[in-house]
């Protein structure tokens, strides 16, 4: 119930009762609980129009707060948040040269006790922090493996935060973070079935189907930069390089199709442009970028067709640092215009940006602090 009324507002119990489908016996017992536990407060004390007692209530924010995670291949990033998610305030550090997990939960410790004493914030009101890198095993509490980050190889994260913060956490692979993130505050708000696909260096997804998150038997469901399609290598991926698809169109994979096309002419600048700025010389008229975004396109829209057919799902979000690109999204749609049956393909690009992995922890969090405090 925590999470309807952190959802939505409602102005009565009746309306709440209906909107979970709980009894109202059982409905009012619960809310008893919440309220006796100073985890919901009632609304409102004044008179309804019939001029009855006001019976609505809401999340009490200030009950405790929560503290989203966001670890990169060079930043990471930290949210404070209070128990209705409202971020208090944000602190981030380069990881590039502190990429060991022992320094990482160095830093996380320092950016926590900064936003705490910056928030005017009592560290006993902590009640839960959430966030990861990589492919991980939520159940464990482990990090897998993470490509781009030194040591990080079987890291029990879990187990880190809470000896270094002394309170619970939770561990989630980043880019199912970020579909959590979309679907509570983003461009996939309460939709049940969508794949947030992130592209970047390399290629994921995130997957929602029947308003679940699906991990898979070990954990990597959703890993689809390793998908075969048409125009991509057909050799077995190896054991730490890229998979076939995220070899030709992730940031890397664009880059080298853009040298390859150009035959190492053109200026040195030319010659540097990044994926998203590649894309963009193709928006301006550039021939050869054109050629580069038309087969990215065509191999993107391969893939999400075929992800279309096994889940059954319409909504794409894109994110990632190339996944956002604008040119991107519409050349990748106008390829999927010809695949229509059983079911047409929509892609929209993330609404949360870099934000989606954070406002994903955030929710993480307070899901964990949720569980701990009932």
């Amino acid at each position: 119930m925590l999470l309807h009324l952190r959802e939505h507002d409602f102005a009565s119990l009746d309306k709440l009762e209906r909107h979970t489908g709980l009894s109202s016996s059982r409905l009012s017992a619960a809310v008893s609980i919440l309220v006796k536990a100073r985890l919901v407060e009632r609304a409102s004390s004044g008179k309804s129009n019939a001029g009855r007692r006001n019976n609505a209530f809401r999340i009490n924010a200030g009950y405790g707060y929560v503290v989203g995670v966001d670890i990169g291949g060079s930043n990471l990033r930290i949210a404070l948040a209070d128990m209705n998610g409202t971020v208090l305030g944000k602190w981030s550090t380069s990881t590039k040269r502190t990429s060991s997990p022992g320094m990482v939960i160095k830093q996380i410790a320092e950016g926590v006790t900064f936003l705490l004493e910056h928030a005017s914030v009592s560290r006993r009101s902590l009640l839960a922090v959430a966030g990861a890198p990589g492919i991980t095993d939520g159940d464990a509490g482990v990090v897998v493996t993470t490509s781009y980050l030194k040591g990080w190889k079987d890291v029990p994260l879990r187990r880190l935060l809470e000896s270094a913060l002394r309170i619970p956490a939770a561990v989630e692979n980043d880019v199912r973070m970020a579909a959590i993130g979309e679907n509570w505050k983003g461009a996939a708000r309460a939709v049940g079935n969508f794949v947030f696909l992130a592209i970047g260096t390399g290629i994921a997804a995130g997957v929602f189907a029947n308003g679940r998150l699906i991990h898979g038997t070990d954990w990597t469901a959703g890993e689809v930069g390793y998908m075969h399609v048409p125009g991509a290598p057909e050799e077995a991926a190896r054991r730490g390089a890229p998979g076939s698809l995220e070899s030709v169109i992730g940031g890397d994979g664009i880059r080298k199709q853009w040298l390859r096309s150009r035959n190492g002419t053109g200026t040195e600048a030319t010659r540097n442009l990044t994926a998203t700025e590649i894309f963009e010389q193709a928006r301006a008229g550039d021939l050869v970028a054109k050629g580069v975004l038309n087969r990215s396109a065509k191999l993107l829209a391969y893939a999400v067709y075929n992800i279309s057919l096994v889940l059954n799902c319409r909504l794409f979000i894109l994110g990632g640092g190339v996944g956002m690109s604008t040119p991107l999204r519409d050349a990748t749609q106008r390829f999927l215009e010809k695949y229509r049956e059983p079911v047409q393909a929509k892609l929209m690009v993330s609404s949360l940006g870099q934000d989606a992995q954070l406002v994903g922890a955030i929710r993480l969090a307070l899901s964990k602090a949720d569980h701990e405090a009932v």
